[in-house]
């Protein structure tokens, strides 16, 4: 049997603490400004239905952006990542939609590149790719750097460009055009791999 809970309506047709779901709908329903939480005990409840109702809504939302923060994405998202044999040395990336295991993209191997770059140039292929299908949903990178550099819009590696890397420093050029000259809604989150494992791009060379 589920656990009783307590209902308290702030804002509503008639404010008061409702013992079922049912009670504290009929008061929320239709209106336009409402304000309400469940409590799991009476006295609980009490207190909160004589205190500000801002501060239980906000503690209810903190609550609920940490666990949505550590809990670990369930296939409706795009992971990247990159791999480099030796930094620098040859580097790949590519882009697998975590839902089905399907690898969207891949690109490489490069020589004489390294990882870091290869992570910022995923995420930014990521974002065209889905752009370009009209598609919303999450990138995920376990890299903190190539995040940043994306949110930057700039590739801040210290690799020297030469002859054998002319080519990514290309790719890094028109990835930071794209960057400049596109907005998007996409949303670019940090994979926690400690908590999650490692991400479902990974080439599994560790």
């Amino acid at each position: 049997m589920p656990a009783k809970k307590y209902y308290v309506v702030w804002k509503g047709l008639n404010p008061g603490i409702y013992e079922s779901w049912a009670e504290c709908e009929a008061q929320i329903k239709g209106q336009s400004d409402v304000a309400y939480k469940s409590f799991p005990g009476l006295t609980e409840a009490k207190i909160a239905f004589k205190e500000n109702y801002r501060k239980h809504l906000y503690q209810q939302k903190a609550k609920q952006a940490t666990a949505s923060l550590f809990s670990k994405p369930k296939g409706d998202c795009l992971c990247v990542d990159a791999a480099c044999s030796g930094n620098p040395g040859d580097m790949e990336y590519r882009g697998v939609y975590m839902a089905s295991g399907e690898q969207l993209f891949h690109q490489g191997p490069f020589p004489n590149a390294t990882n870091n770059i290869g992570e910022f140039l995923a995420i930014v292929h990521g974002l065209a790719y889905l752009k370009q299908r009209n598609v919303n949903i999450p990138i995920y990178s376990d890299s903190a750097n190539a995040i940043i550099w994306v949110k930057n819009k700039k590739c801040k590696t210290k690799l020297e460009r030469d002859s054998s890397n002319d080519y990514v420093f290309e790719l890094i050029e028109r990835a930071e055009k794209w960057l400049k000259t596109n907005t998007w809604s996409i949303e670019i989150r940090k994979w926690e791999t400690a908590q999650w494992g490692e991400i479902p791009a990974d080439f599994g060379r560790k």
